[in-house]
């Protein structure tokens, strides 16, 4: 160890401006106590009382909202890692094992290369290769997506030495060709000529045969006749969800013929298909990742494990050593659990129609949680400390000590049979697995509750948010993709919320209450649907009956409505444009917020209360990751994709039609008598609501295949004008 070991591995800075923002923020807060205060002391007679009071509760609930986002813009932290430090302190043998798991679970929408170049791009990490184990957990015991791991062990052999003599970045191989033959720069050319063209011709073969396979839906009978006992497993396969454990060992790197072509030994490398009867529960994405810490303890047993969805490439070599930078840290690491960097995508468009970067929880509010204690565990992309993924607590006397820690010594001879009895549906019978052990079962988002749960029993996490991105995937490319993806985020962040592990009371005592407060901006995703879609629609519906829900323009009490909508969302913007966002990715994204609120989070809060009622159970929906050509070229142009029928697109085009109704009535009003309308700001609204909703209006005339269907717009239209027609004649 050199004498460097005084000097920390990683730095905190804190959020510069956080002054002029609080004072923002105290202003903001109290506008809204004085709309609070405007709606308590102006309530009027008759009928309308009814649709006063709406208004009060979801100003009520949106001011209380607010209040919640505030904690993780109170004190936002950023974190800045020192690998060079790293590399001086310890030796190349000093440096602990690492496990990285890789998930998939279906290659008919998760295809089976680019799982693999998922896979290829973790084994490549500069990092001793002897001490990475990479496993791939195929929960459709897909044999096509077995042979295109067997292809990639073989690719591995010559990919492998290519990026570690060139410095080859991103190491996903379909990533780093698609950039050599842009001409943006971005790849070092291949200063030895042929190899570049070689490795290609290799990736492009393997490429065409896993294709092959997949598209005919089985795999070559030349490969079943010479690898018959690697695919015998498959014999007595009766289907994705009916089959015994799958395990094989592609790659032992305590082999001395697991060599690549120069000679240098190569990581480890595992597929996994664990058991599946009809009959047991398999607890989806949770239950693979359990089933991943059993066995794997016994083939690596690293003490830190990686874990990422098959479509999550690593972008950036560095990014293993920079995260065992706060793991091995020894003033400030001890107490780190786990290190979760952010999810982005490498489709998004500039302007991004569907606000997948999700901008403003990336970059302000996860830096906020991670000053109040700690980030969400997201999912992917995350480094994990394997004894606390496994449940152990922390004390004041704990210590990251991998070195002599009594694991068991990696033996060259593997008992698969015995491991394989790890990945059985009998293997958690009578156990602490998903409920004090490993992933927490029961719920969609089975990383929020496990970060949460890992946090109440005294540790941290941190968010590392490097300049160079550390992990890219693919972000949904239709509107219904988004929708759907989102629906399933709030709803099982509502049932955290209405569980036992409610942080209001399960984290009571055990961490901040500015970190309950940044939890509860997410958990309370899903029930923002009723406070939203009453905005959206009855204060444009008065405007048929001309009765204000607002103060007059010429009120004082009209300036805090105006002041804190002008602050709210100016300084969204401002943020939004921080984070290398457009005016226009910002406006899309306010219109993605109005549709999931409306939509998917509607759903979320419907299907959470009935599976607490006992009349539903928890689903868990993976999102596609192929998509149809046309369907790109349109995503690319930044056309809004429908489609598809969906009661969502129905309820989505509704309020547009309503808002259209009511606005045209104001304007048709204001061009024959004169008179506006008794409220400015009704009209103000619908008319926002208008602009928002003109993909809606582009997409019930468009006439290409994404267009609205025209059922939908049928039945929406006959619903919006039931509903104006019915309002204006009992008002």
């Amino acid at each position: 160890m050199s004498s460097s070991a005084d000097t920390p591995l990683f730095e905190t800075r804190r959020a510069r401006a956080t002054t002029a923002y609080r004072a923002l923020a105290t202003s903001m807060f109290v506008g809204i106590c004085l709309i609070w205060t405007y709606r308590a002391t102006h309530m009027p007679e008759g009928w309308i009382r009814w649709a006063w009071l709406g208004m009060m509760a979801s100003e009520l609930w949106f001011g209380m909202y607010w209040v919640f986002t505030q904690a993780s813009r109170w004190s936002p932290v950023y974190r800045q890692a020192f690998k060079d430090r790293l590399s001086l302190r310890y030796g190349e043998d000093e440096l602990p094992p690492v496990d990285i798991y890789v998930c998939t679970a279906d290659p008919a929408i998760e295809p089976p290369v680019m799982v693999i170049n998922t896979v290829l791009s973790v084994m490549c990490y500069d990092y001793p290769t002897r001490k990475l184990s990479v496993y791939l957990s195929d929960d459709g015991g897909s044999d096509i997506t077995y042979y295109a791991m067997l292809e990639a062990s073989e690719f591995a052999r010559s990919w492998i030495p290519y990026c570690k003599k060139y410095g080859v970045e991103p190491r996903s191989p379909a990533a780093f060709f698609r950039l050599s033959s842009s001409s943006s720069g971005a790849v070092p050319n291949d200063l030895n000529g042929g190899e570049l063209l070689a490795v290609k011709e290799l990736y492009e073969a393997m490429k065409s045969r896993i294709e092959a396979a997949h598209h005919l839906g089985r795999v070559p009978e030349e490969v079943l006749r010479s690898k018959h006992k690697e695919f015998s497993a498959w014999d007595s396969f009766v289907s994705r969800h009916d089959h015994g454990t799958i395990l094989q060992i592609l790659i032992d790197n305590t082999n001395p013929k697991a060599l690549d072509i120069d000679g240098n030994v190569l990581p480890t490398l595992v597929y996994l298909a664990r058991e599946k009867r009809p009959q047991h529960f398999h607890n989806f994405k949770a239950g693979a990742m359990n089933v991943l810490l059993r066995v794997s303890s016994g083939i690596g047993n690293a003490p830190i494990i990686l874990n990422v969805d098959c479509d999550m490439y690593s972008n950036n070599s560095g990014t293993l050593r920079e995260a065992l930078c706060f793991f091995l840290d020894e003033e400030n690491g001890r107490r780190i659990a786990y290190v979760q960097c952010p999810q982005v995508y490498e489709n998004v468009t500039r302007n991004e129609i569907y606000a997948s970067s999700l901008k403003a929880i990336l970059h302000v509010e996860f830096p906020g949680m991670d000053g109040l204690g700690g980030v969400l565990y997201i999912g992917s992309g995350c480094f994990h400390r394997r004894d606390v993924l496994c449940g152990k607590r922390f004390t004041e006397e704990d210590r990251f000590a991998w070195q002599n820690d009594g694991r068991p010594t990696r033996n060259s001879i593997i008992d698969l049979d015995e491991l394989k009895k790890l990945a059985d549906c009998q293997s958690e019978r009578n156990t602490q697995w998903g409920k004090e052990m490993g992933l927490i079962y029961g719920c969609p988002v089975e990383d929020v509750i496990t970060g949460l749960s890992i946090k109440c029993k005294g540790w941290k996490s941190l968010y590392y948010n490097p300049e160079k991105w550390a992990f890219i995937g693919l972000a949904p490319i239709t509107l219904l993709q988004t929708l759907v993806q989102h629906k399933r985020w709030s709803e099982g962040d509502f049932q955290i919320f209405l569980s036992k592990y409610c942080p209001v009371w399960y984290g009571a005592g055990k961490i901040r209450p500015g970190l309950i407060m940044g939890y509860l901006v997410y958990l309370l995703w899903a029930p923002n649907c009723l406070a939203t879609i009453f905005y959206a629609v009855i204060p444009s519906l008065f405007i048929l009956n001309g009765q204000s829900l607002f103060p007059e323009v010429s009120s004082l009490w009209f300036i805090p409505y105006t002041y804190v909508a002008a602050a709210k969302y100016g300084y969204s913007l401002v943020e939004h444009l921080q984070s290398d966002g457009t005016v226009l990715s910002w406006w899309n994204e306010q219109r993605i917020w109005l549709y999931k609120r409306t939509t998917s989070y509607l759903f979320a809060t419907i299907d959470s209360i009935l599976m607490v009622l006992g009349f539903s159970e928890t689903a868990f929906v993976v999102s596609p990751k192929v998509a149809d050509p046309n369907v790109s070229k349109r995503y690319e142009k930044d056309i809004m994709e429908f489609g598809a029928m969906s009661p969502m697109f129905t309820i989505l085009t509704t309020i547009a039609l309503i808002n259209a109704i009511c606005f045209i009535w104001a304007a048709i009003k204001a061009s024959t008598i004169g008179v506006l309308s008794p409220s400015v700001a009704q009209v103000i609204l619908s008319g926002v609501l208008v602009l928002i909703n003109l993909p809606i209006y582009q997409g019930i005339i468009r006439k290409d295949e994404g267009k609205m269907p025209s059922s939908t717009t049928a039945s929406s239209l006959i619903w919006a004008v039931t509903i104006c027609v019915g309002f204006a004649l009992l008002s």
